[in-house]
């Protein structure tokens, strides 16, 4: 030991930093190893759980941004005390450059990661650990596809150049630590970052808790299930606490009843089938509360239900003038409900419904068949992204005094109508066939 050493312990790197430089850097350092184990778990078809762990991947990105602000704000306020003297030149200019790259690091990585999320052309909200939301990088989402592209493109090959560095400095840095741990008595680096840590002690208490910690949290990263987004739609009552967002359909319905028979007895009411018997005009029907349309698919095996909020209906029919019957409903794409917040904002986005360019679906039917008693089918048309497609309803319809009920089933090819671009235009995640479903309870105006 030197006699600089044995005087001034300081010159030796015995002074450690402080408490909240400690703290921060062990912080940043598991979150790190946490966003490492998580990537590696990133590759192949996206799923439920796949995206779960993007939303987990971009949750822990961003905190180690704001980490790493507060970390290096901290340190140009409380500069920490300098290296060893008994250190090579060369290797305490090494070791500056490691830690100006950790910094360059830390920021570009969630920087470049966000840049991807914002110039991503399927525009999937950031959710902090599924509770506070973070923006996209401003001015971004606004560009064109062709220039979000070339953003997204920089972003992803900055994302992984930046990758392969963070693997180098980190082999640098354990190993010039390790280093001076095992093999240099003189120079306590590891106690400036782990107090009491006594340099050249093979069994160090500080340095085996590190590796377990190491080793826990690699675990943890392949092991964390994040909780995947519901898969079905939120209750009709909570959809009727916020209209602004989703009121409860609007329907206008335009049906033909008839008078009841004279055989018929007041006790049993009349079915569309009874009334048929005596022709009249079309009666105008508004559809209650409660009324849905719906429909019903999977991804990657897990069953997903959604319907749309907002919607309205122009119905004329009567089951003696099917030949003058005719239905017109009109979808808002944007009011889709599937249950995840997140999932709802991505449906109407240009890889989905493309609802800014075609906002409304549309389905007219003007000709109708009867399969058997009260049972019908709507032969139309379905206009759903641009594209216009001949499209069948079955239904059954339940007309009783003054109220009448409908449900109808169909099933319609989404690929078909350009649903699913990218990687979802394939039907092995994403069925191509999808189940839609309505239920109407109307009264008589």
């Amino acid at each position: 030991m030197t006699a600089a050493v044995a005087t001034e312990p300081a010159a030796a790197g015995a002074g450690r930093y402080s408490t909240v430089a400690i703290l921060l850097h062990w912080l940043i350092a598991a979150a790190i190893l946490l966003q490492v184990s998580l990537a590696w778990r990133m590759v192949g078809p996206h799923t439920p759980q796949s995206f779960a762990l993007i939303q987990l991947h971009k949750s822990v990105g961003i905190t180690i941004l704001l980490l790493s602000f507060a970390r290096l704000g901290w340190r140009l306020i409380n500069p920490p005390s300098p290296l060893p003297m008994t250190m090579a030149r060369w290797e305490r200019g090494l070791s500056r450059i490691v830690h100006v790259g950790f910094y360059v690091i830390m920021i570009s990585m969630p920087l470049t990661g966000w840049l991807i999320v914002s110039a991503s052309r399927t525009q999937i909200p950031t959710l902090l650990f599924g509770v506070v939301p973070w923006p996209n990088i401003p001015g971004i989402g606004g560009l064109a596809p062709d220039a979000k592209k070339v953003w997204q493109t920089l972003g992803e090959q900055a994302h992984g150049t930046l990758a392969l560095f963070l693997y180098a400095l980190f082999v640098l840095h354990v190993g010039g630590a390790l280093k001076h741990q095992l093999f240099s008595r003189d120079e306590p680096v590891l106690a400036r970052m782990a107090p009491g840590a006594v340099a050249g002690r093979w069994l160090e208490p500080r340095l085996l808790a590190i590796v377990v910690a190491y080793v826990a949290i690699s675990i943890f990263g392949r092991l964390v299930t994040p909780p995947v987004a519901g898969m079905a739609p939120r209750p009709v009552a909570a959809a009727a606490q916020a209209p602004a967002e989703a009121p409860a359909p609007t329907v206008a319905v335009k049906a033909s009843v008839q008078a009841p028979a004279p055989a018929t007895s007041p006790a049993t009411p009349p079915t569309a089938s009874a009334l048929a018997a005596a022709p009249s005009g079309p009666a105008h029907w508004t559809v209650q509360p409660g009324s849905t349309l719906g429909f019903a698919t999977s991804w990657s095996g897990q069953a997903i239900t959604g319907r749309f909020d907002r919607w309205k209906a122009d119905i004329t029919f009567s089951p003696d003038a099917l030949d003058r019957s005719k239905v017109t409903v009109t979808i808002d794409l944007a009011s889709v409900n599937t249950g995840d917040p997140q999932r709802d904002a991505t449906l109407p986005s240009s890889d989905w419904f493309d609802a800014a360019a075609h906002p409304k679906a549309v389905f007219t039917a003007n000709r109708f068949e009867n399969t058997g008693p009260d049972r019908y089918v709507a032969h139309g048309t379905l206009q759903l992204r641009g594209v216009s497609k001949p499209q069948d309803l079955a239904f059954r319809l339940k007309i009783t005094g003054e109220r009448a009920e409908v449900s109808g089933t169909a099933s319609l090819d989404r690929t078909a109508f350009g649903v699913g671009q990218g990687e979802f235009a394939a039907t092995d995640q994403v069925p191509g066939v999808v189940s839609v479903s309505v239920a109407l309870k109307a009264k008589r105006d």
